[in-house]
């Protein structure tokens, strides 16, 4: 049985990370700063689709007025991301954010990083270490490797530990698969501080789906990582969609629709687009009963399935399910049982009218 390491807890806003905290969502917005409403607007959506942690990049202090009226517009958490000017940090820091990433080591004098960690300790702000394999020191490290990574992270960790300031995460990453998995369970086994985990640079489309489910997916079976982002070029929505995906499916979530469809093949009658009525069957059904299936602490299985052969089975194992019964017909399944034989149009209807009487208000 899998065993979540328990790593120090700490705070950010109102969520924690670490310790016996569930493991958390991140994303970050990929317009600048400056564009405030575009900003607010696209943390709300990122919220709304189940971020629980948004970054912004802060690049100068002008950037930084902002803030203040973004942190006040939304109700999620939010982190500044910084790098090299210490006085960004501050300016963060005192505009009400709620997590700082920057690296103590590369923000100049031991003055200046005193000043930093004297801010966030008075405000209760935990500092984000991250080293990336395209961010390490190429003169000192001509060659990035896991044991690179980490010592190059213990370099900043070192700082902060000097300095009496604890409340630390740290992300390691890499663009590889194996860098990246074996540098977080390289540095997990030194510090118990909470790891923010993912595959950094991953792409997009499928190829960053699959290499980001791996890597995450993966550390999340060892027991290492406390909050995760998938690293996507594009809408970063998606980035939150595939993390909870992950999520689900390693345990660390509980899935309140989940779906089973199959993949098709020549016995499904060519009448039936199964995709089309898979996609309509879940956002129909996600739609009107996530809400009712999350304040119940319930969850539900749904099946879509092409034809007579597999598709009664599976169906009859969810708790609905629907499967096809040749040109322009489909059987209805609830609580194991066969229903009813229907036509296409009135399939996902039936379905919703058995989850109705199944799940009730």
């Amino acid at each position: 049985m899998r065993k979540r390491k328990k790593t120090q807890q700490v705070k950010v806003g109102d969520i924690f990370i670490g310790g016996d905290a569930p493991v958390s969502i991140q994303s970050m917005t990929n317009i600048p700063l400056e564009d405030v409403e575009g900003t607010i607007a696209q943390i709300r959506e990122l919220e709304k689709n189940g971020a629980e942690i948004v970054r912004l990049a802060v690049r100068t202090e002008d950037a930084a007025a902002h803030l203040e009226k973004i942190i006040r517009a939304v109700q999620i958490p939010l982190t500044a991301d910084i790098h090299f000017n210490y006085r960004i940090a501050l300016a963060a820091i005192k505009a009400g954010i709620h997590k700082v990433r920057i690296n103590p080591g590369n923000i100049g004098e031991p003055s200046r990083v005193r000043e930093v960690l004297r801010a966030a300790r008075d405000r209760g702000i935990p500092i984000r270490i991250g080293v990336n394999g395209g961010s390490v020191d190429r003169k000192k490290y001509p060659e990035v490797t896991p044991e690179i990574l980490v010592e190059s992270a213990m370099e900043h960790v070192h700082i902060l530990e000097d300095n009496n300031f604890p409340d630390i995460i740290v992300s390691i990453k890499s663009s590889d698969v194996f860098h990246t998995i074996e540098a977080n369970r390289l540095f997990s086994s030194k510090r118990d501080y909470p790891l923010h985990i993912g595959l950094t640079e991953a792409g997009y489309g499928t190829a960053c789906v699959v290499q980001s489910s791996i890597a995450t997916g993966h550390l999340l079976l060892e027991g290492i990582g406390d909050t995760i982002r998938v690293s996507m070029t594009g809408d970063p929505v998606e980035e939150v969609l595939v993390g909870r995906r992950i999520l689900e499916s390693v345990g660390e979530r509980r899935a309140l629709v989940r779906m089973v469809s199959c993949p098709t093949c020549g016995r499904t009658d060519p009448s039936l687009d199964l995709l089309s009525l898979a996609r309509q069957v879940e956002q129909e059904v996600t739609a009107r009963f996530s809400e009712r299936l999350r304040q119940s602490n319930r969850s539900i299985t749904v099946a879509v399935m092409g034809c007579e052969v597999n598709g009664p089975g599976e169906a009859s194992e969810a708790d609905a399910g629907l499967a096809g019964a040749g040109k322009d017909m489909v059987l209805l399944f609830s609580r194991g049982e066969r229903r009813a034989r229907i036509p296409h149009d009135q399939a996902v209807r039936a379905l919703v009218e058995e989850l109705e009487n199944m799940i009730g208000s």
